[in-house]
């Protein structure tokens, strides 16, 4: 079974401006004259870690990423104004433009997925290939599992606890519920909704990992993944339903592993399913005994593989 590789530094980090108040943090490594990849880190708000940098191969890869906006080293932190889906791929074509790169590799999990896959429909010809891991694609049911029962049959306790802080008549809608209260003015408020919020999410995306736990994160930080969240939520995502599988045929033609663990129950696989069935050129690897997150140690192992075998493909394209 294969390892992330070893842990390495940046050989180059960046700031790059844009057209608004946002500044992106971008770093490079590996190797400067490598295959370049575009690392795409899931949320909306979270962020990019050391870790992501140890899924290519650092003699073969210019490793690429960047935390999007208002996440983890981009600034202001927690920002949700011109924060939009657009916003970020301009902010790709921005960083592609600024490092001189002409083509790249994208590499992005659950929502991550999502922003490579609109990218690359909106610019195909400037990627080599796609990698995907547990793929998010933002629809209505997609949502709806998450936030409206789906994952509350499976986990009553947790669901009690995530809507028992909003009162019974909001709980129909308990996006916009929490949405209203975590963007508010009461202080208090913003951080206990913020918190029933990351909760809820962590212990859905942590479920298979037995008994192990996402990194603990301060009031504030978390107060600022759920503002850009909750944002990205309420409005859906900044799309128009089924935008990705309906704009399928916009997608390059090029090599495309989809990886998705069976036991994932925050993105459902029916939805890299749906996405492999539509791109007939593509290949789907659903792994037996892996849930939703990038460090299982059977995901791991596939996308190391995916990687590896990438690097492969893509210098024979």
């Amino acid at each position: 079974m294969r390892d992330l590789y070893t842990e390495i530094q940046p050989f180059q980090k960046h700031t790059i401006e844009t057209d608004s108040l946002h500044r992106i943090y971008v770093e490079e490594c590996g190797n400067v004259d490598g295959i370049p990849v575009i690392f795409l880190h899931g949320g909306p708000g979270s962020g990019c870690k050391e870790n992501h940098r140890r899924y290519f191969n650092p003699e073969k890869y210019r490793i690429i990423l960047f935390d999007q906006r208002g996440c983890n080293r981009s600034t202001p932190q927690g920002s949700t104004e011109n924060n939009t889906t657009s916003d970020l791929i301009d902010d790709m074509e921005r960083i592609r433009r600024h490092l001189g790169v002409d083509r790249w590799l994208v590499f992005g999990g659950s929502w991550g997925a999502t922003l490579g896959l609109l990218y690359a429909e909106i610019f195909p010809g400037e990627v080599t290939g796609l990698i995907l891991r547990g793929t998010f694609l933002a629809r209505q049911r997609d949502l709806d599992w998450f936030a409206k029962g789906g994952a509350g049959r499976i986990f009553p306790d947790y669901w009690e606890e995530f809507t028992s802080v909003i009162p019974a008549e909001e709980r129909d809608d308990l996006v916009s519920a929490y949405h209203r209260r975590i963007h508010g003015n009461d202080e208090n408020e913003k951080k206990r909704c913020a918190r029933s919020w990351s909760d809820w999410a962590s212990r859905v995306v942590t479920w298979n990992l037995k008994g192990e736990k996402e990194e603990e994160h301060d009031a504030e930080t978390i107060l600022h993944e759920a503002s850009i969240e909750t944002h990205y939520a309420k409005n859906r995502y900044f799309i128009t339903e089924n935008r990705i599988l309906d704009d399928g045929d916009r997608l390059p033609k090029v090599p495309t592993i989809i990886i998705h663990g069976r036991r994932d129950l925050t993105c459902l696989p029916e939805a890299s399913w749906s996405l492999y069935k539509r791109l007939p050129h593509s290949e789907l690897v659903i792994l037996p005994d892996a849930g939703h997150l990038a460090g299982e140690p059977a995901m791991v192992d596939a996308l190391v593989q995916a990687t590896d075998r990438m690097a492969e493909l893509v210098c024979r394209s």
